[in-house]
This record gives structure tokens, C-alpha cells and sequence, in this order.
């Protein structure tokens, strides 16, 4: 029986912050008790971890990554063994990653293809959602197999016509299978017939630089998809959470929705809380760099965004971490905005700007925690096996140094692109020693992991359905 104890430190999860020990067994937390008590005191360990003057919390839960995933004609540059281990230095101990179905194929087919390339690669655990492509009677009737063995959400596109997008027919059928099988729709929510006119019509007019990809993909044609898919939810009788939210009117779609007593959830990331139209408009192409969808947003959409997650509005912050390299994937989009591949690399930043964001005055510590770690664990179905620090829950455990101050960097991140979205920022707070079921996978600011000791987790049903 291995014991690890970690004493001193001031335990925060989403509901408490206790300056007290933690014991784990074999895996798993097996006690909390308050520091220099008699009860923490009698513990032995072979191994102690001493947590004075940090913080110890859940490993971070990021919900939406995109690992090895093909897009634009390239695939995303970090593989599950690079992507996990940056996710674990950064303090991040699960990822759920999309697998795709692809249009006349199965979904199980896609499914398989993820697990093969996840299995024996991963730094951390692990679990999928189903990108649903192509809906027909088949692909409805896979769905219900999925959430019995534990894929319990599936992923809708409004956006990419002949890609993944959906007509509101496919969508429709969708979330009723949903609503009778217990999983949950999750939307990419921007109008892409729309979209593509005004793509078409930019570049007939010469606009071809990354700044006019913000300008086409319109914050109205997010807020009119978030309405639409809200509305076909509560036709279908089904839940919704929608992802990477970025528009102030589309935060307006889901608080209203939210108000009428409706289950819809909404996700926003990093990068619409820090980053801004002002970054695609860097010169000498620079802009490609931030080139995702949704879209960065002009500045004033960030405090909306904020107040959301105060509010509970907006409950989840995950990455959209799909990372594609400035030298030879950006750069396909030289000429034409429109070849840009879509994503930005963020699974290792995630924690550590958040942090910041508590430091910032924008949310509490126990709120860091909450839209990191313990909601996005319940909202697809691994809390409290995941996202908190109880006894009986895996010993997912970061040690963080709230004081340490570091500078985000490509020359420095371990994140397989070749460029930070977040250059030159200065964030206060690090991570120091990150457990992953006990197990020290980043130890002391050293990588001591390895891949393969991630395991794939099943996921139960979304555990915020009224």
C-alpha cells in the first residue's frame, strides 16, 4: 500500500478553502484532516509533500481539446503524448477530447480511430466526446450504444458547411435522441452559411489579411446560431451546452435562456478572456496566429465575458486547445484568411491564467476552481471522481505556488507549436508538483511522468440536468 501525504498547504476546492493535510492511498484521496492536528499528526506516508505556503487543488478538468485532429488540410500539432504532457505541467490531470465522425462513416469507426491514437500515449487520463457529422438512423441509433459505454456528449457544428456542419434538421433528430438517452449536445454555435458569404464576398474585395477572419465570423451570426440552438433544444426537450462562447450577445442568448429555467450550459476559454481583435490585426501576418473559431472579439466583449462566469451565466472555462505550428500550418492561409487553419494552443496555460484572473479581481479562488476543475467534472459526468479533493476521489492533486512569478513563452512552454498566444505575459503563480492518481507527473517543477499512465475514463451523464 503506497501512501503519500501532503501537509501544510491551503486546500481550495469549489465549495472550501482549509488549511489542512491530505492523505492518499493507493491512488486515491483517503483523508483530510486540519493541519497539526492530532488526526493529521498520527498519519504515516513513504512519501510527504511539503505543500507550506501553496495551495494544493484538484487537478484542472479541460473539456475541450482537439488533439491530432485534421483540419484544413494539416492536422493539429500536438499529439496526445505531447498535448498531455503540456496539459500536466500546466495543472491540468483529465482532458476530454472530440473524435470525429466522418460524413458516411460510423460513429463508432471515429471512435475507435481516437482510441487508437490516444491509448499508450497519455500523460494523463483521458475520456471523448463524438463529433456527429452526418446524422441519419444509424448514427441515431449509435448514439444510445455510446452513452451506455460511457461517451455521453456529442458535438454539433452550425459552422463549416461541407466539414462538419449540421442543418437544423440533423440537429433537431440529434437532441431528441439525446433528450431520450440522457447525453448532451454540445454546439459549436455560429451561422455558417452566413459566415461563408461574407468570407466569399471579403475576398472578392481584397480583404485576404487574418484581421478580416473576426470581421466575416460576425459576434450577431454567434448570438443568432446561440438563439437558434437554444430554441431547437427546447423544441427537442433536450439539454444544451455550447462551446467556446466569445460574444457579449451571444452570453445575453444563454443568460435569458438560463432565466426561462432552460438546461443550457455555456463554455467560454482563455483566449476571449485575454486576448482581443487587436491580435488578429498584428502585422506581417502575426494575426494568423490567433486565428480561431469563434473569433477573438474586440476588447469590450471581455468584461460581458467575465461578469458571465461571476454570475454563473457561463459556467465552464476549457481551451479549445487545437494547436497548428505560425511555419507551415498558419501560413497556408497566406494570401486568403479563409486557408488559416482555425485553433490556438492553450492546454498548458489554462490554471496559470486563470489564477491570474483571480489575482485581477475577476473571480474568486474557490470560482478558479469551480469553472476549472469541479464543474466541468460534473457537467459531463466524472465528478466526484474527478474535480475535487475528497476521500474517495482520485488523487488528481496540483501543489501551486500562488506567489511565483513566471513569463508565458514559446521558448519556454512545453506545448508542441512553435509560438505562446499568450507572448511576453507576465502571470504570478506556477505550478510546482502535479499528482495524477497519485502518481507525481510533474514533481518539484521536473516532468516525471510518462506516457501511457493516463488511462481512458467513462464519463456518466451530465449530473446538472433539472
Amino acid at each position: 500500500m503506497s501512501r503519500t501525504a501532503i501537509r501544510g498547504g491551503l486546500v481550495i476546492t469549489a465549495s472550501d478553502e482549509i488549511h489542512a493535510d491530505v492523505l492518499i492511498e493507493d491512488g486515491r484521496i483517503a483523508a483530510l484532516a486540519a493541519s497539526g492536528t492530532p488526526a493529521a499528526e498520527a498519519w504515516t506516508a513513504e512519501r510527504i509533500i511539503d505543500a507550506t505556503g501553496k495551495y494544493v487543488i484538484p487537478g484542472g478538468v479541460d473539456v475541450h481539446t482537439h488533439m491530432e485532429l485534421p483540419f484544413g488540410g494539416t492536422f493539429a500539432s500536438d499529439t496526445f503524448e505531447t498535448g498531455t504532457r503540456a496539459a500536466a505541467w500546466g495543472g491540468t490531470t483529465t482532458i476530454v477530447d472530440f473524435a470525429v465522425q466522418s460524413v458516411g462513416h460510423a460513429l463508432r469507426e471515429g471512435l475507435d480511430a481516437w482510441h487508437a491514437k490516444a491509448e499508450g500515449n497519455c500523460a494523463i487520463d483521458y475520456g471523448f466526446h463524438m463529433i456527429v457529422s452526418d446524422v441519419n438512423d444509424e448514427t441515431l441509433k449509435e448514439m444510445d450504444l455510446l452513452v451506455e459505454e460511457g461517451v455521453t456528449s456529442f458535438k454539433q457544428f452550425m459552422a463549416y458547411p461541407g466539414v462538419f456542419y449540421s442543418d437544423d434538421g440533423q440537429i433537431l433528430r440529434a437532441m431528441q435522441r439525446s433528450a431520450e438517452n440522457g447525453g448532451l449536445i454540445m454546439m459549436h454555435a455560429e451561422n455558417g452559411i452566413a459566415i461563408d458569404v461574407l468570407v466569399a464576398q471579403a475576398l472578392a474585395r481584397g480583404e485576404t489579411d487574418p484581421r478580416y477572419h473576426g470581421e466575416v465570423r460576425k459576434a450577431l451570426l454567434e448570438a443568432e446560431a446561440t438563439h437558434r440552438a437554444i430554441r431547437l433544444a427546447q423544441v427537442a426537450g433536450a439539454p444544451l451546452y455550447v462551446v467556446h462562447v466569445s460574444a457579449a450577445e451571444a452570453v445575453a442568448e444563454l443568460a435569458r435562456a438560463r432565466d426561462e429555467g432552460l438546461n443550457v450550459f455555456g463554455e467560454t476559454c482563455p483566449q476571449y478572456l485575454f486576448l482581443s481583435t487587436d491580435n488578429l490585426a498584428e502585422p506581417d501576418f502575426e494575426g494568423a496566429k490567433y486565428v480561431c473559431s469563434t473569433p477573438l472579439r474586440p476588447r469590450e466583449h471581455q468584461a460581458r465575458l467575465w461578469r458571465g462566469l461571476r454570475t454563473n451565466d457561463l459556467q465552464v472555462v476549457s481551451t479549445d486547445h487545437c494547436p497548428f505550428c505560425f511555419t507551415g500550418q498558419k501560413e497556408l492561409g497566406r494570401g486568403d484568411f479563409s486557408k488559416i487553419p482555425n485553433g490556438l494552443p492553450g492546454v498548458e496555460n489554462r490554471m496559470d491564467l486563470l489564477h491570474q484572473a483571480v489575482l485581477d479581481g475577476h473571480i474568486s479562488r474557490r470560482r478558479w476552481i469551480e469553472i476549472a476543475c469541479a464543474t466541468p467534472a460534473r457537467m459531463f459526468g466524472l465528478y466526484p471522481k474527478k474535480g475535487t479533493l475528497a476521500p474517495g476521489a482520485d488523487a488528481d492533486v496540483v501543489v501551486y505556488d500562488p506567489h511565483a512569478e513566471q513569463v508565458l513563452s514559446a521558448e519556454t512552454h512545453h506545448m508542441n507549436v512553435d509560438y505562446s498566444a499568450y507572448e511576453g505575459k507576465r502571470v504570478t503563480g506556477r505550478v510546482e508538483t502535479v499528482l495524477s492518481r497519485g502518481v507525481p507527473v510533474v514533481t518539484e517543477g521536473e516532468y516525471t511522468g510518462h506516457a501511457g499512465h493516463g488511462v481512458y475514463t467513462p464519463r456518466s451523464t451530465c449530473q446538472y440536468l433539472t
